[in-house]
């Protein structure tokens, strides 16, 4: 342990040989205050800020916490000697189609860098690359925002109206406000693949066929692994979560309770789809298949000519849609018959989601393409009519947010502007939360807030609230801090 006058620090690391773990613990005490930042090596971690009512306590927290961690295989180390562990980033092929038309492509955006991550919803469609870099569009391809992003995007996922990117560097940052901010810090030793966020609670598969569960205070629940590594698909809803991997789909207890259910498919997972009833998996072996939800039966089989990347359904399942690594993209009816096949006419679809008789997809090249995938304009590509794609670029003065990571990225306000909600930072059980000081909501229940801006004692305005079915308040809108 380093002094400095009352400040003291000590660093700790655990990095095993097979890569099971590769994360560092840091202690400082400065008088009262103990923080404790953890996370993965190389990055900025988490922070947690307590206050103790003497020095004395303090120095006996602290000591307690880094005992605990030597007990479990943690050592003093030097702060940058040891390099960050590296990431695993998906490593595709992209042959060219062998389909004689191409799909009836409205317009195509180029982000500079392959992208897996897309979400469409009423107003907008997202998109995010390997790059870090998060844009928003209209539906007819305009861009509208930037989100910059501290390492590249995994994924990009929808809980209701909140929107959060998984990222490379082991966090989920919450898009949904103009100051986007890191909601989850995933454990040092989870390499991420895939997530999904349901009511609150996020949900993480990963390289090693592991499923880990965090609830909305950021809070490990429970972990699973499956029977297969790589899981590159985990969806989520009130009755399972569902875990596609390289031996098929495992479907999980929502509380952590055991295994409901385990299927093989016809191939290792790779990307992962889901309706009311059923979840889709499209597979290595060049199928997608349908899965009840209830039993875990494979209802149908959607055959394809290369190994499937993608899948979506239309509401209900009535079509089912795949992207294929020979930069195919087809269409099948709900039993399984092929309807139509073409090409994207640039690299295969990584991801995709279909939205009012559109196609959505992002592909080997870094695009996000729109597909028309109405009836009528289909058969016409099938003929060889098509229209002519329009190159979305990039507007001249497109705003660009970045994360706040500090609590002075937050801007300051002197009175709390009307119709805002006041929520304060308090200790808790060791801990530090948000609780809402305003009239009309729960006082107990504890506010979904970035700890990477959580001050003791301080008070925030947000610009609203919303309940969420876990017993806990979630943040719609820019958060400020109240001088």
């Amino acid at each position: 342990m380093s002094a400095g006058s009352a400040v003291s620090t000590t660093y700790l690391e655990l990095s095993q040989e097979d890569g099971a773990a590769h994360k560092f613990y840091e202690v400082t005490v400065d008088g009262t205050t103990v923080t404790v930042r953890y996370g993965r090596i190389g990055a900025a971690g988490q922070t947690q800020i307590t206050t103790f009512p003497t020095a004395a306590k303090a120095q006996a927290a602290a000591a307690k916490k880094v005992g605990e961690k030597v007990r479990k295989g943690y050592e003093p180390a030097v702060r940058g000697q040891r390099a960050p562990r590296a990431v695993t980033r998906r490593q595709v092929t992209s042959a060219p189609s062998t389909a004689r038309a191409v799909a009836p492509v409205l317009w195509r955006f180029g982000t500079g860098s392959s992208a897996f991550g897309i979400h469409v919803d009423d107003e907008h469609c997202w998109v995010g690359n390997q790059s870090g870099d998060v844009f928003t569009l209209d539906h007819e391809g305009n861009t509208l925002a930037r989100f910059s992003l501290p390492d590249g995007v995994k994924c990009l996922v929808a809980d209701d109206f909140w929107i959060y990117a998984g990222c490379d560097d082991g966090r989920v940052y919450d898009l949904s406000s103009k100051l986007p901010f890191a909601a989850y810090d995933i454990s040092a030793d989870v390499d991420i693949f895939w997530l999904d966020i349901h009511e609150g609670v996020l949900n993480v598969s990963d390289r090693s066929g592991g499923l880990t569960v965090i609830d909305h205070e950021d809070e490990h629940q429970w972990s699973r692994r499956s029977r297969g590594a790589h899981a590159w698909m985990v969806r989520a809803d009130d009755r399972a979560v569902y875990h596609g991997h390289f031996e098929g789909v495992t479907a999980y207890a929502p509380d952590g309770g055991g295994e409901l259910w385990h299927t093989p498919t016809r191939g290792g997972v790779l990307f992962g789809w889901q309706e009311d009833d059923t979840v889709y998996a499209g597979t290595a072996h060049r199928v997608v298949q349908r899965l009840s939800k209830a039993t875990g039966t494979i209802e149908a089989t959607y055959a394809c000519d290369s190994a499937v990347y993608s899948c979506a359904a239309s509401p209900g399942g009535r079509y089912v849609f795949a992207g294929d690594s020979s930069s195919s993209v087809y269409c099948f009816d709900r039993d399984g018959t092929r309807l139509w096949k073409l090409g994207t006419g640039g690299g295969s679809a990584l991801s995709m989601q279909y939205r009012d008789e559109r196609l959505y997809l992002v592909t080997t090249d870094g695009s996000l393409v729109c597909v028309d995938a109405s009836e009528t304009a289909v058969a016409a590509a099938q003929q060889g009519t098509v229209p002519v794609a329009r190159d979305v670029k990039l507007a001249a003065a497109l705003p660009t947010y970045a994360p706040a990571t500090t609590a002075t990225a937050v801007t300051t306000v002197a009175q709390v502007p009307s119709g805002s909600v006041v929520v304060e930072c308090v200790q808790q059980n060791g801990r530090l939360r948000v609780h809402v000081l305003s009239d009309g909501y729960d006082d107990s229940w504890n506010v979904q807030f970035p700890r990477a801006i959580r001050v003791p004692g301080a008070r925030y305005v947000v610009d609203a609230l919303h309940p969420a079915a876990g017993g806990f308040y979630r943040v719609r809108g820019e958060i400020r801090r109240l001088q």
